[in-house]
């Protein structure tokens, strides 16, 4: 099924249509959605755990029968119980081991159709507004742009851009929505947590430097989209603009 959709100028006037992929038929998949995002997400944990010889540094010695201590390992001249877990002192019982497989795996075909189900979700309004991205009501997704948009440079013109389309309001709830995060993470370098905002994917995403600074922004190439950025938090219809040539670049791929 042939789905036109208008394109904006960076004026946010509409300068014609244009066909959308067959990739954007296809049939949505939720559950492989979050079960890819799951995957992706806890492979990327880093290793940690105690070292191996944590509690097993401190020579212990026993006693000969009839001496009347038991016969765990002490250290020498003292009563001090070492290189047991079942005793106080004693090393780390069943401690993390950083040789431990963090890796989940997930099969190719179902990766795949994760990520095609994303990609389809872009253009679903009521999945975009289930996420709770905030646009014109007459705007049709996906929201497609002229090429002209990887050469904005400045911050002031890729938020009169984002303004002509009907999108900066939601650039506005995620700036709103910032929040110091619950619990212990917020001493460990994250401290703070922000809902994430538009995605703007085109062919040369290194162009888009004018974009990055804004609040919830993320910027992403047709070849390096992921369900991390195309459904944050394992939930897919993220409010997604694509530019001309990015199309065109879907348009190879064969779901």
């Amino acid at each position: 099924m042939n789905t036109k959709v208008p394109i904006y100028s960076i004026s946010g006037e509409t300068k014609g249509e244009i066909d959308l992929p067959e990739i954007f038929d296809t049939e949505v998949r939720e559950d492989l959605i979050r079960k890819a995002f799951r995957a992706i997400s806890l492979s990327m944990r880093q290793p940690y755990g105690s070292s191996p010889l944590a509690g097993m540094r401190r020579v212990g010695h026993t006693t000969r029968p009839g001496l009347g201590i038991s016969r765990m390992p002490r250290i020498a001249g003292g009563s001090r119980v070492v290189g047991i877990a079942s005793a106080v002192g004693g090393k780390s019982a069943h401690s993390p081991r950083v040789t431990k497989n963090l890796y989940v795996k997930i099969n190719d075909k179902e990766r795949k159709i994760a990520k095609y189900s994303a990609i389809a979700l872009t253009a679903s309004s009521e999945a975009v507004k289930r996420r709770g991205h905030r646009f014109k009501e007459d705007l049709k997704l996906p929201i497609v742009v002229e090429d002209g948009l990887e050469g904005i440079a400045k911050t002031k013109d890729a938020i009169a851009l984002l303004k002509n389309i009907g999108v900066y309001e939601d650039i506005e709830r995620s700036s709103e929505g910032k929040h110091i995060r619950a619990g212990r993470g917020k001493m460990r370098g994250r401290k703070y947590r922000q809902p994430k905002s538009v995605l703007i994917v085109a062919k040369n995403s290194s162009a888009l430097k004018a974009f990055r600074s804004l609040p919830g922004v993320d910027v992403a190439s047709p070849n390096s989209l992921s369900i991390r950025k195309l459904a944050p938090g394992g939930v897919g219809g993220r409010l997604t603009i694509f530019t001309e040539g990015a199309i065109e670049s879907l348009k190879e791929v064969n779901p």
